[in-house]
């Protein structure tokens, strides 16, 4: 094992919630090491813990026991600002469920997390990514002017306008028809490779897992590797 300050780090994580008059273990001395760069899906059955994985490695939720660590940063010695700082500076994520804001732009939602952190030319970037994600010509469209693909598109943008080291993505396509769900993960991988930025997943879709290069399945509260089987990939460019 390399001693270089891996992207994502979890030590003997633990999630639990009450449950009548006790509790339930979602996770259960958890620990992962997951390199840069890399594409790693977590996979499971519904209820297994997947979702709630995704927001500890997140900060928006705070474990029960153990470790999250960001670039060697322990999540747990970061206060609520410490962690939107962290999110805004080295994070992005995706949700199932777009989480658009509907009365702005598409250029305006995607410009958000730049315009959060004051960075300047913020909606020159944002239409810059949204051409590289193929909505050149819908920057100002409102969500509810996009198909549901569009919509992933702007999440997508939004996500990784700020240049994340780690983008996190739950059930990115889990809401899309198949054809609009293909190019979303044409999309998310063409990005990872040109940007270089490490993508975790949550799916329940084997064969989007397969095309990563690791598949980490979650099992009564604790990831087993499964070995990978990945098909070739049929486009390795982003859409026009």
């Amino acid at each position: 094992m390399t001693d270089s300050i891996a992207p994502i780090e979890t030590r003997h994580l633990g999630m639990s919630y009450p449950l009548g008059s006790g509790r339930v273990d979602v996770l259960r001395d958890l620990t992962v090491r997951i390199e840069a760069g890399t594409r790693v899906a977590i996979a499971g059955p519904s209820g297994s813990g997947k979702t709630s994985l995704l927001l500890l490695l997140s900060g928006l939720e705070r474990p029960t026991g153990g470790q999250v660590l960001i670039d060697g940063i322990d999540l747990g010695s970061l206060d609520s600002d410490g962690l939107a700082d962290l999110r805004r500076e080295r994070i992005g994520i995706v949700f199932q469920s777009f989480h658009l804001l509907p009365s702005l732009s598409a250029l305006d939602n995607a410009a958000l997390p730049l315009q959060m952190s004051g960075a300047s030319g913020a909606r020159d970037m944002a239409a810059d990514m949204l051409r590289r994600v193929g909505l050149g010509d819908r920057l100002h469209h409102r969500p509810g002017q996009l198909s549901g693909g569009e919509q992933q598109r702007v999440a997508i943008a939004r996500a990784l306008v700020h240049r994340p080291r780690l983008l996190l993505a739950d059930e990115p396509t889990g809401n899309l028809d198949d054809q609009t769900a293909e190019s979303v993960r044409e999309l998310l991988f063409s990005l990872n490779r040109e940007l270089g930025t490490t993508l975790v997943l949550v799916t329940h879709d084997m064969d989007f897992a397969a095309r990563c290069d690791r598949v980490l399945r979650l099992h009564d509260g604790q990831l087993h590797e499964t070995p990978a089987v990945r098909p070739p990939e049929t486009v390795d460019a982003l859409p026009a």
